[in-house]
């Protein structure tokens, strides 16, 4: 059974503890298993009238062998926190408050939802969960209508929606890009039988979601009263991140639309269209490049008076990921060109929140291993850092009034929920502070150290927790590669610290967080300056006497795992390597991943400069210079980064008769999702490079 109620599922008071009756803790250092008793805090929604905060709070289900999360609430001052919902065997997420406060919406398959995400309203009075809609292909993303009467929902429609309980909502017909509907075959798929999958798209494969055919993401509105949802938008482009006017009769929101083909471009735009059936959206933004792209899960934000709307702007379309969004205005209602408000700042921004008054915009900021929070006047003029430190500010909530609640984690204890008085944080949320009392945590020292060319390049050294002097060290290596090693809480680094290793995380040369040039410094140059930058992390943790040079390490994910394959490609001084999710053979990326445009933007067609494309391939074209055992794991439907390119290397490096194990998870993406693969991840990491290093 279901079991939902505002008020009654479950209260805790945090009391002050009575230190002369409250015994410390014996703490001892992680393990493994501790993976699963670590839950993951995200999405705070502060209410309108600010008294409380919920919150996602996500856990290990060892039985079912799945991650799940519930809502929680914590009252402002901290001393009363609710669980709101525990539905066995499904997840809750997305609350959003209604504007009168009266409701918490969330998102949830539960109940007859299958796999489905449906819309359901909690009322503040108490009771259980209401399930409002039922569309077949469910609700990605939703926002509510200022006067709280109708929500803006984004769905993927295939060939059509399907509702059963919400009414009114017409079919669509599947049309190619000239507007020719599909043609139909007469041939019928015997039951029991998947159908062929036919592809005619350019990009036509992604990660999570397989083959990609002709779904398309469009915006909904749906009458809370009368439970009718009518189609707003349509065609074949995606419409992304809604954000309602402050009167409640236009929405924004990011599509692409420029050009023939979408899929050839990353040039996403924001469109204008008012909030009726029928209605013709008005595009508003024309920079060539990403305006709101959906990946930074960031909506745009309309400034109270109406006149202005606050979005991202990134950089131009050909540099993809390497250029860093910035903040920017644009005028609604007038004509009038965007103003960037950071453009002299050279870091990434995101998630602008407008001051009641209109006159400042909030923002999050991406800064060397950091993300704080900033503001600055609507009208230009100087950054206002208004929550600093040595510490990652993922997700923040504001009222009107201006009560702040962040979502906030550091090196020494993971992501809680804080209410932000002043410079000070007050802790609201208390998920792990059970496991942290019982849990010795490894310090992480920042580090600074010059790379071959003179470059400075900033990281990471954790110490073992036991033992004093040389010893085995790892380095790992991020992904991305644009993306950088912060100041979050990092489990695996604590359980490598607890089981004897000293760790070094490097931000190399293609991060972010240090500025456009620095993290353009690898375009079409993979491996080079990069593998640089790391190998004097790991030197500098040798020359100060931490890292012993008969036991070093290597490995990571992703493009942490693609640099690991150049690093021991050309640097035989790692007696162990893991390399997770990664790619060598670089020809053998073009068609088989979801990175077509990427590619072509960075290195070209490959039949036109097959030089580059070979020059990247190094690793697996000089596979028999590597000799350093090494670890291979990917996930078995990963299209972000396919098996296949781990196998080559796997095979590679078998054939060579270097020593070499491939791990394959079953069903899995580019992320593991199943928490007993997660562990088994852990537990083949420890294993290997205690065989290698530890001799």
């Amino acid at each position: 059974m279901i079991r939902v109620s505002a008020f009654a599922v479950l209260t805790v008071a945090f009391a002050a503890p009575i230190l002369a009756q409250t015994p410390v803790p014996e703490r001892r250092p992680f393990t493994a298993l501790d993976l699963h008793a670590l839950k993951g805090v995200s999405s705070p929604e502060i209410s309108p009238d600010g008294g409380w905060v919920a919150y996602t709070v996500g856990t290990d289900d060892v039985v079912e062998d799945r991650q799940v999360s519930d809502l929680w609430m914590t009252s402002w001052d901290g001393q009363t926190t609710i669980r709101l919902t525990s539905t066995p065997k499904a997840s809750e997420h997305a609350p959003r408050w209604s504007p009168d406060g009266r409701f918490l919406a969330f998102l949830s398959s539960r109940g007859d939802s299958a796999d489905a995400d449906q819309l359901w309203l909690l009322s503040r009075r108490g009771g259980e969960a209401e399930l409002v809609t039922a569309v077949k292909e469910g609700i990605d993303d939703y926002v509510w209508s200022p006067d709280g009467t109708r929500l803006v929902f984004v769905i993927g429609d295939g060939d059509s929606v399907e509702v059963s309980s919400v009414v009114d909502s017409p079919l669509l017909e599947v049309t190619d890009l000239e507007g020719k509907a599909t043609p139909q075959t007469s041939a019928k798929t015997p039951k029991g039988t998947d159908p062929p999958i036919v592809i005619d798209r350019y990009y036509f494969k992604e990660d999570y979601t397989g083959y990609i055919r002709r779904k398309r993401q469009h915006l909904y509105l749906f009458e809370l009263a009368t439970r009718t949802l009518r189609q707003l938008t349509q065609g074949q482009s995606d419409d992304r991140l809604p954000s309602w006017s402050p009167d409640g009769q236009y929405l924004v929101f990011s599509s692409k639309r420029a050009g023939e083909d979408p899929d050839r471009h990353d040039n996403w735009d924001l469109y204008v269209i008012q909030a009726e059936p029928g209605a013709v959206a008005r595009q508003l933004t024309t920079f060539t490049g990403p305006d709101n792209h959906p990946d930074l899960e960031s909506r745009p934000a309309w400034s109270p008076d109406g006149r202005f709307i606050a979005y991202l702007q990134g950089g131009p379309d050909s540099l993809i990921y390497y250029a860093a969004p910035r903040l920017a205005l644009i005028p609604w209602g007038a004509s009038g060109s965007p103003t960037l408000l950071t453009a002299s700042l050279d870091r990434a921004v995101s998630n602008p929140v407008w001051s009641a008054d209109a006159r400042t915009v909030f923002f999050r900021v991406e800064d060397d291993r950091t993300w704080y929070l900033a503001s600055i006047p609507a009208a230009g003029g100087p950054i206002d850092r208004i929550l600093d430190g040595r510490r990652v500010v993922s997700e923040y909530t504001r009222t009107r009034e201006g009560r702040l609640a962040v979502l906030v984690d550091a090196t020494d204890r993971p992501a809680e929920v804080y209410a932000v008085e002043g410079p000070e944080l007050r802790p609201l949320s208390r998920q792990n502070d059970s496991l942290m009392a019982v849990r010795q945590v490894a310090p992480v020292e920042e580090i600074t150290v010059k790379s071959k060319d003179g470059t400075l390049v900033n990281g990471f050294l954790v110490r073992p927790i036991a033992g004093s002097g040389k010893g085995p060290a790892i380095l790992q290596v991020h992904g991305g590669p644009v993306s950088q090693f912060e100041n979050g809480f990092m489990f695996s680094w604590q359980l490598y610290a607890s089981q004897g290793y000293a760790v070094v995380g490097m931000n190399p040369r293609g991060s972010s967080g240090r500025g456009g040039k620095y993290a353009l410094a690898i375009w079409a140059d993979w491996g080079n300056k990069d593998a640089q930058d790391v190998l004097a992390g790991i030197d500098h943790a040798v020359r100060i006497g931490v890292a012993d040079t008969s036991a070093l390490g290597v490995g990571g994910w992703s493009y942490g795992g693609i640099l690991t394959n150049y690093l021991i490609a050309q640097d035989t001084r790692f007696k162990a390597a893991t390399s997770g999710a990664s790619i060598s053979n670089i020809l053998a990326g073009f068609g088989t991943d979801m990175y077509v445009r990427e590619y072509t933007a960075e290195l070209g067609p490959p039949w036109k400069n097959t030089a580059t494309w070979i020059k990247l391939s190094f690793p697996f074209l000089h596979a028999d210079r590597i000799r350093t055992p090494t670890l291979f794991l990917c996930g078995e439907q990963d299209y972000n980064v396919p098996l296949l390119n781990s196998e080559q290397m796997y095979q590679a490096l078998r054939s060579l008769g270097v020593p070499t194990r491939l791990v394959i998870y079953p069903g899995q993406y580019h992320g593991l999702s199943k928490p007993s693969y997660q562990l088994h991840r852990l537990e083949q990491y420890l294993a290997w490079y205690g065989e290698y290093l530890k001799r």
